[in-house]
């Protein structure tokens, strides 16, 4: 398991379906007073198996990104085996740590919009966001398994939608 022929239910259609979910619960968390990301985790099948948005600012928790909040709930309802044949789709490309909870979380398959470099590009030097220049791809090559990584995507509209809940936030929260 884990190599690109496991996904053969995907194609850049359908991640582009499911970037387009993320994007809309980036917007929820910011509606919420979050900021703005969003992630979902996708079975073998298609199946949209959960969703998450950012819950950092107000549950006070520095951990609560998307994907990490996401990843902990996930392992608490499946297998390792399972998460395997999944797929995390997310709205900018994990950070280090989020990275590092898809890696232990065992997610055999990654999809993201925004690289880190563009999500850089968006937030600045705002304090909330610090973002690392570590690509998730770094990160996953430092670790024992084959984690397939499709991103950012080669779609221009696709791009633009995902910077949109970025732009004009980090100056006004």
């Amino acid at each position: 398991m884990g190599t690109k022929d496991n996904f053969t239910f995907f194609n850049l259609d359908k991640d582009k379906e499911y970037l387009r979910r993320g994007i809309e619960i980036s917007w929820e968390a910011v509606k919420n007073g979050n900021t703005p990301f969003g992630a979902l985790l996708v079975d073998g099948e298609g199946k949209i198996l959960m969703e998450q948005a950012n819950i950092e600012l107000t549950e006070q928790d520095c951990t609560g990104h998307a994907e990490t909040t996401l990843m902990r709930k996930a392992s608490k309802v499946y297998s390792k085996d399972f998460l395997k044949s999944c797929t995390l789709y997310t709205t900018a490309e994990p950070c280090v740590m989020c990275a590092g909870a898809i890696y232990w979380g065992n997610v055999g398959r990654l999809v993201y919009a925004l690289s880190e470099k563009r999500l850089l590009e968006l937030t600045g030097s705002d304090p909330q966001n610090p973002t690392f220049d570590v690509p998730c791809r770094t990160v996953f090559a430092g670790g024992q398994k084959d984690i397939v990584v499709v991103g950012p995507i080669d779609d221009l509209e696709l791009e633009v939608a995902a910077a949109e809940p970025h732009q004009g936030f980090w100056e006004n929260h």
